[in-house]
């Protein structure tokens, strides 16, 4: 297989919500908000929350099992498992191993990538590399998150924010001008204290003091989060369209991190494109960190937004700080 394809392309998609919906209202009758707060602030309407027995690797196997039926993928037939999260079922062994299990992947070897709302973007150019130099022919790329578990529920300003879910895509070789053309992946670890899940780790061990304090819930000081969002997200959609010598208006569509409306609006902007080229579905989900790209994927298939032959965009930014973009032709 060395030096034959040219290109990684998305063989299939898949996805997973758990059935929990928690409303606006919701939240109200729990903290000092409303829905209109809430509405103008994000866009989000209402978001999913697992039940308390189920974990991250649970969604993730639930969207892979959609993904590999998709393309048309057998377990035996995957040789790579990447799993994007920040919220794993334990610190070892990894959420992709557990998958693995869980889908009879025998075959693959499984690991787990760390880059926040930027994971799945992070893990297709990950995957891309492996393809392009031929040392396997189909990956398993799951972005899935169960935030609602370390969101404070006395925090205002962030319980509302999260929502969990997974999405999964099947990714395989291909020849050009298909599947993934171009990427922007890009970080900076001194501002990472502004988008944090402080305890837990081997800074701070868990003890009764980190739990009493909350320590292993998220912390975010949201104003220099939205800040830096905006910039970074504008920043690298631009420039991975100047690479290839395009502009927004050669863009079909844009799969933009759901974080915030105001964000996507802003990044629309900064890309100069249309803001109906840019998937929302925010809404619906809220915020689901690695699943947010993947899951709009999967709807705007569905939904028929996404169209084959299309030059479609992602972009993301996250805890990290980490900012990704990436250009394919569907």
């Amino acid at each position: 297989m060395a030096g034959s394809v040219s290109n990684a392309y998305i063989a299939g998609m898949g996805m997973y919500v758990p059935p929990k919906v928690m409303t606006n209202e919701d939240f109200a009758r729990i903290v000092d908000t409303s829905d209109e707060w809430i509405t103008q602030m994000t866009g989000i309407k209402e978001r999913r929350h697992v039940e308390a027995d189920v974990a991250t690797s649970d969604l993730a196997t639930a969207a892979s099992k959609m993904a590999m039926e998709k393309a048309g993928v057998t377990p035996d037939e995957i040789d790579m498992i990447i799993v994007a999260t920040a919220t794993p079922d334990m610190f070892f062994p990894s959420t992709a191993c557990l998958v693995q299990t869980n889908i009879g992947a025998a075959n693959a070897f499984a690991y787990d990538i760390v880059a926040g709302c930027s994971g799945f973007i992070y893990g297709l150019v990950i995957a891309e590399q492996f393809i392009k130099a031929g040392t396997v022919e189909t990956i398993l790329l799951i972005g899935a998150e169960t935030l609602s578990k370390v969101s404070d529920m006395t925090d205002r300003n962030t319980c509302v924010l999260f929502g969990d879910g997974a999405g999964a895509a099947i990714l395989r070789p291909c020849e050009a001008p298909k599947g993934i053309i171009d990427h922007v992946i890009g970080s900076d670890g001194s501002l990472g204290s502004l988008l944090s899940l402080p305890a837990g780790g081997s800074r701070l061990p868990a003890s009764h003091e980190t739990v009493d304090k909350n320590l292993h819930m998220i912390y975010m000081d949201g104003r220099k989060v939205y800040v830096n969002a905006v910039k970074k997200m504008g920043d690298s959609v631009v420039q991975v369209l100047e690479q290839q010598n395009l502009t927004g208006d050669d863009m079909d569509i844009l799969f933009p991190h759901q974080a915030n409306l105001r964000i996507i609006e802003s990044v629309a902007k900064r890309a100069k494109m249309p803001g109906e080229k840019a998937y929302v579905n925010i809404q619906k989900y809220g915020n689901t960190s690695a699943a947010s790209i993947p899951l709009a994927m999967c709807e705007a298939i569905d939904d028929g937004s996404l169209k084959e032959g299309m030059l479609v965009g992602l972009v993301a930014f996250g805890a990290g700080f980490t900012w990704a973009s990436a250009l394919m032709r569907w």
